[in-house]
């Protein structure tokens, strides 16, 4: 009789082998396929954002402000964000009829809306899930405050419609015709990682680094128009030349709260054109208006992101752009200000 030949344990291992490689090769692939598709999310959210802004002008005539003074001269803590002006036309009304922007938006009966989490406020790619504050709702998306053009406080597209703690030209409400270097040309949204739950020690050195706040002993002097670049320089290089082995002050500030800020409170729901996409964030050793772990009207929240390479930002006329993070510092700083005059190439971006 003929026997029946099995495999040999030298085949099935070579057939696991083959299967082990097949799979290796395979899910780097996978995994880049979600995340395109996770970034593609991502340029959609900040689209409707950019949508919701140009629906919020057209009926108010004014772009949403970065915060709003409404509660008279009480100094804080938290007045309304640019986010809760545009709950409407983020398909929120009902949540904005919750909100009583009549009072602080730290009282207790604004709770139900500061505890909601958006994802329309929510990057797919944010790998931290826990809220950096909880249980207040917390925001990947941060607006355009400014940048050093060259420096100016509230210089961007969403800046404060008011602040007793000082008055320059830039402070106002404006629609897009205050913007006049272009729409297209000047940013609005970017991405930002959200702070880390529990404020952890955080080193210079660490991954996570780009999630905290430093603070620095380099001061900016700013509404110094030409006059400031060099300190503006001087403060972005300090910013970059950080120990690796210095800790952070705070871990756990930045994007804590997409319902409420303050003026000087930047950290929260701002971003600066300061320093270029995914490196660290500083605030300077005088602060500007507030304790500088939140950050005040001059300091360098940097926009951030999960995405290989740079972050997405939109314009203010809607476009949403991927800019890397080797963009040229000047032109960075020439795309956060709404009216410093600079010349852009577009090929620089």
């Amino acid at each position: 009789m003929r026997s029946r030949r099995g495999f040999t344990l030298i085949e099935l291992l070579v057939v696991i082998a083959i299967i082990a490689v097949l799979i290796a090769l395979l899910l780097p692939a996978v995994q880049a396929a979600r995340e395109a598709a996770r970034r593609a999310q991502c340029v959609n959210n900040m689209k409707q954002l950019g949508l919701a802004v140009h629906n919020y002008v057209s009926t108010n005539n004014v772009l949403p402000a970065q915060s709003c003074w409404n509660v008279g001269s009480t100094w804080g803590p938290w007045f309304t964000s640019w986010a809760d002006s545009m709950l409407p036309n983020l398909e929120q009304q009902a949540l904005y009829n919750a909100l009583n922007f009549n009072i602080l938006l730290s009282d207790p009966v604004n709770t139900t809306v500061g505890f909601t989490g958006l994802a329309a406020m929510l990057c797919p790619s944010e790998n931290f899930k826990q809220r950096p504050q909880s249980p207040w709702g917390a925001a990947n998306y941060a607006a355009n405050y400014g940048g050093p053009g060259c420096i100016a406080r509230a210089g961007g597209t969403i800046v404060p419609t008011g602040n007793p703690w000082y008055t320059n030209a830039n402070v106002a409400s404006f629609g897009f015709e205050g913007i006049t270097d272009g729409s297209s040309n000047t940013g609005m949204f970017s991405e930002r990682l959200m702070g880390i739950a529990g404020n952890p020690s955080t080193l210079a050195s660490s991954q996570n680094a780009n999630r905290c706040i430093f603070n620095l002993q380099t001061a900016l002097t700013p509404d110094n128009g030409a006059a400031g670049a060099p300190t503006a320089l001087a403060f972005y290089q300090a910013c970059n030349a950080i120990p690796g082995t210095t800790a952070a002050n705070v871990s756990n500030n930045n994007g804590a709260y997409w319902a409420f800020t303050m003026p000087y409170t930047t950290a929260n729901t701002s971003y600066f054109h300061f320093n270029t996409p995914n490196k660290l964030s500083c605030s300077p050793a005088n602060g500007y208006e507030g304790d500088p772990n939140w950050a005040g009207s001059l300091a360098a929240i940097t926009a951030t992101s999960n995405h290989s390479g740079g972050v997405n930002v939109c314009f203010g006329d809607g476009s949403v752009k991927f800019i890397k993070n080797s963009i040229a510092v000047n032109t960075w700083w020439a795309l956060g200000s709404r009216s410093g005059g600079e010349t852009i190439d577009a090929s620089s971006y």
